[in-house]
């Protein structure tokens, strides 16, 4: 309404001397004016709260279906870019449509608007309207096509950038003791230059819009007036028209620009859609019921059934034709040269991997028929590396602890009734927390910081040395109390004294559960009740300390690498080998 309104202030106003009549016009574009920046900040209002709000469900549903993944679904998309797509991949999306909210309404409604009032005035005029919005559009079609396709190429370079980044922030100290700083960052550079590169011709695409969009509209402009002072000469009152005209023109060009912009946004946006889609549309191959149906025996157990395992796409099995039973208050190690799938086999116990062939039981019920809730309830599980999360010592010590897994000895210790206050509830997990810290060997560590069990732990625990770490995970495993505890290599940092004084105070916590440990040092394994020994994924040896002395070659080479040549020969006699 604006451009008609000055028409009648130049044409009906001015031209007739009729202050009242420019005043009271003026007044109500003023009106106008109000209507529209207040209409303005309310799109603006809602369209960034809904923006926020999508962004927010977007991340929160990746998120939780990227939890969903198994180790194999996480490496093949790798972490670097599962945290691009997660974040900057996201915010592209949200921004996009935090502009659509805003724009795809007002913009065409005031195109509309704007087209009908310059018809309405000066249809005659009308063809150079059409003839800016297409030469507009054409030139924004160029630009698109030849963009697009570097969109893809800088969301992958953004990939490997934060790759590199997470690499060598993680592996900061091998570089510098490799003495490789130079190289990572030459590597980095590259990567770096190449972004740049793809940013610089994608921005430079990009700021053609605005020189050709002054081109058209200073060229629509001048079209307008040259043919308006034509007919200037014929009708005066064609002045106000003219004016209204070019405004309207302007309307015009400017909600078409804000449309091509808009355009220009969606490849980018649509190539980021599509990075978080293809996350959507993956489901891991591992897939838990929804219910555990079956009934567990009583006396926990772990057996592995004729089971055989290789990766996708590997020509050899990893694990061959694997069978034993790990009985509930008995210890059960895995030994075996580097390579031969000692981790790979105590990993599908969890489910990290599913079995190629073969069952796995636990409790007597096959784990494929468990939900992934009841299943990992039943486990305690310490990674080779001791990962600890940001927050603080009690914290990591506790993070498997639910409310459900409490006993009843323990709920009933505080109230008979069986139903505790949460005070309760915070003196037995603090009860519990002290208690597996002592037997990790952790206590006496911790009751050394200032803050003690309240003590900050930093990312990935970089505060604490790594033997401190991987007791503290040790700790995390027992303070959960599961049926089935499992040390992948766990107590390889910490020292044989430590290990020994471990592994004592373990035997009476576990003596009801079954104890799975994999290990290079036969120290730690040569007092479990059954030793499975590995080579290149077979089993070439079941049994006790002992026994693999007399009957596995195997065990024999691995026990002459890492004895003395007197605790050899002894452990050879007291096994009775010749």
């Amino acid at each position: 309404m604006l451009p008609t309104k000055m028409s009648e202030i130049v044409n009906e106003g001015i031209m007739k001397a009729d202050m009242g009549f420019i005043v009271g016009t003026g007044l109500l574009m003023v009106l106008f004016a109000l209507i529209s920046a207040l209409g303005a900040l309310g799109s603006s209002y809602f369209s960034a709260k809904l923006g926020a709000a999508l962004g927010r469900d977007i991340r929160n549903d990746v998120f939780a279906k990227i939890m969903t993944f198994s180790i194999s679904e996480t490496n093949a998309f790798s972490t670097a870019s599962l945290i691009t797509r997660t974040t900057t991949d996201i915010a592209t999306v949200q921004q996009t449509m935090t502009m659509m909210l805003s724009m795809m309404l007002r913009v065409p409604m005031m195109a509309i608007g704007a087209i009908v009032g310059a018809v309405s005035l000066a249809p005659d005029m009308t063809w150079i309207i059409v003839g800016a919005v297409a030469l507009l559009l054409t030139f924004v079609s160029v630009i698109i096509a030849i963009t697009v396709p570097k969109f893809e190429i800088y969301r992958k370079l953004q990939d490997k950038i934060n790759l590199l980044t997470r690499e060598n922030l993680t592996g900061v100290r091998v570089i510098r003791a490799f003495n490789n700083s130079a190289r990572e960052r030459k590597k980095f550079e590259a990567t770096n230059e190449k972004l740049m590169k793809v940013d610089i011709f994608i921005s430079k695409m990009m700021s053609l819009n605005s020189p050709l969009m002054s081109l058209i509209m200073n060229g629509t402009a001048l079209l307008v007036i040259w043919i308006g002072i034509s007919h200037l000469e014929v009708d005066a009152s064609y002045l106000g028209k003219m004016m209204a005209f070019m405004q309207y023109a302007t309307q015009v060009i400017m909600s078409f620009l804000f449309l091509t912009i808009l355009f220009v946004m969606l490849p980018r946006a649509n190539v980021s859609a599509k990075r978080v889609n293809k996350i959507m549309d993956t489901n891991s191959k591992i897939k838990f019921k929804n219910k555990t149906e079956n009934n567990f025996n009583n006396v926990s157990s772990v057996e592995f059934r004729n089971v055989s395992f290789s990766y996708p796409d590997a020509d050899e099995k990893v694990l061959d034709n694997i069978s034993f039973v790990a009985k509930a208050g008995e210890t059960t190690a895995f030994v075996g040269s580097t390579g031969s799938g000692k981790s790979t086999l105590i990993n599908l116990v969890p489910r990290f991997y599913d079995a190629t062939e073969g069952e796995v039981l636990v409790d007597g019920v096959k784990i494929t028929e468990y939900s992934e809730a009841d299943l990992m309830r039943k486990i305690g599980y310490v990674p080779q590396k001791g990962f600890l999360f940001s927050g603080t010592v009690k914290s990591n010590i506790l993070f498997g602890v639910k409310k459900e897994d409490l006993s009843e000895d323990e709920i009933k210790s505080k109230n008979k009734n069986g139903v505790i206050s949460k005070a309760e509830e915070a003196e037995i997990l603090e009860k519990r927390m002290r208690e597996a810290a002592k037997v990790a060997q952790a206590a006496e560590f911790i009751e050394k910081l200032p803050e003690e069990y309240d003590a900050p732990i930093t990312e990935s625990g970089t505060n604490v040395s790594g033997g401190q770490r991987q007791r503290l995970a040790i700790a995390r495993a027992i303070a959960k109390k599961p049926e089935v505890y499992i040390f992948d290599d766990a107590f390889s940092a910490l020292d044989m004294k430590t290990d020994a004084k471990l592994r004592a105070a373990l035997k009476p916590v576990t003596k009801d559960s079954v104890v799975l440990i994999v290990a290079q040092r036969i120290s730690t394994v040569k007092d479990a009740e059954q030793i499975v020994v590995l080579e290149k994924g077979k089993c070439v040896g079941k049994g006790t300390h002992l026994e693999l002395l007399r009957n596995c070659k195997v065990y024999r080479e691995i026990c002459k690498s890492q004895l003395s040549k007197e605790e050899y020969e002894r452990e050879v006699e007291n096994a009775g080998v010749k």
